[in-house]
């Protein structure tokens, strides 16, 4: 009878979870590496040693111990092997570098309007990713953060209700074709709780949930762990849910989605339909920092509708805690708490109570980043989960 676990696949295994180690607990030592995962310290010294060679982990200069001899830190790449992460968005995209520990070069970043049609957008990405291929020395692949329905399995955007552009194609395919490199394409809620997790104010959490209210409403959860998938790949729209069946038209194609009237975005169109004109985010928060009693009326009515998309979530699947990522949570100091103090009134008390509601730290770009990390990891095994 052959081996329930086969020699190569234990291996794999133990260089998945010594990297999932230094992800969670960030740089330390091949002793404490084999304290934390339970994995033996000769095993430890020989994963860890692949691990270099492969160039998935560095090591840092001697620390100085009281007793013994000086131990080295083990971290996870930044030098010797980079990412690329991509993040197409419905006004602009952005284009970055980090490492393994899900840092971001921020001195060497691209950000570019986001084109009218699809061969354009494309062509502008590519051409920008080119530019950082050729300032890096080894580049392992790239995370794409993407709005809208993702078929994982296929890697394709079947419906984008706020960036139709992309309906129908595989950006992740287009651009490795374009690139040599192995690209993976992820919804960008479901990224933005990898990069929670990662290096955000998720770090060591299992059960969490993730609002962003930007562009659209989209949502994130984690579960023991794991990314919350659904049967499809499909799972989080939360965003077009109805909650006025007369309301305006939103543009997956019914009225009345959550998201027409809870997000960063439907308040700026408020606002511009109030004065009559098209504004930017920043020229409706400054609008609303002025005292316009109209515009504070609309940011008011946006924060009722976000503490409904809230009290859902907490209700729904009663989180440990929920993250919320939206500019609006900036635009006044109470701005948030009363949000908070609203979401109460409308949840069901004990979930709410369990529940620690607060912001994300990082970005989209965090998120293409920490997408493409989480690739690499979970392509080197099975999870131990």
């Amino acid at each position: 009878m052959p081996a329930l676990v086969q020699p190569n696949l234990l291996r794999k295994l133990n260089e998945r979870q010594v990297l999932e180690t230094l992800q969670a607990h960030g740089p330390a030592s091949r002793a404490e590496v084999s304290r934390i995962s339970g994995i033996s310290a000769p095993t430890v010294s020989k994963v860890v040693a692949t691990l270099l060679d492969a160039g998935f982990l560095e090591e840092l200069d001697a620390l100085t111990e009281k007793f013994g001899r000086p131990a080295k830190l083990l971290r996870l790449a930044t030098d010797s092997l980079r990412v690329i992460g991509i993040v197409i968005d419905v006004s602009q995209c952005s284009i970055v570098t980090g490492g393994l520990d899900g840092s971001i070069d921020w001195d060497n970043a691209f950000e570019i309007s986001t084109p009218d049609n699809y061969d354009d957008l494309i062509d502008e990405i590519s051409d920008k990713a080119i530019q950082l291929i050729n300032r890096e020395t080894a580049i392992q692949g790239i995370g794409l953060s993407v709005p809208g329905l993702i078929d994982q399995r296929q890697q394709k955007c079947l419906f984008s209700p706020n960036l139709h552009l992309t309906d129908g194609h595989s950006p992740g395919y287009d651009l490795s074709e374009r690139l040599g490199l192995d690209t993976v394409m992820i919804h960008e809620s479901q990224a933005l709780c990898l990069a929670e997790r990662l290096n955000g104010n998720a770090q060591g959490l299992n059960n969490f949930a993730l609002l962003d209210v930007s562009a659209g409403l989209g949502m994130g959860v984690m579960t023991e762990g794991r990314l919350l998938e659904g049967h499809s790949g499909l799972a989080g729209e939360l965003g077009h849910i109805t909650i006025d069946v007369s309301g305006r038209l939103c543009g997956c194609g019914n009225r009345g989605c959550l998201e027409t009237v809870a997000t960063d975005a439907s308040f700026v169109r408020s606002v511009g339909e109030l004065t009559g004109s098209q504004c930017s985010f920043d020229e409706a928060v400054q609008l609303a920092r002025s005292g316009n009693r109209e515009v504070l009326n609309l940011l008011e009515q946006t924060s009722e509708y976000l503490a409904v998309a809230m009290a859902a979530v907490i209700n729904i699947l009663n989180p440990e805690t929920l993250l919320i990522y939206s500019k609006l949570l900036d635009v006044h100091e109470d701005f948030f708490s009363s949000t908070i103090e609203l979401t109460g009134k409308r949840a069901l008390k004990k979930p709410f109570k369990d529940c620690r509601i607060i912001r994300v730290k990082g970005g989209k770009c965090d998120g293409a980043i920490a997408g493409v990390i989480h690739h690499l990891t979970k392509s080197l095994a099975p999870s131990l989960n």
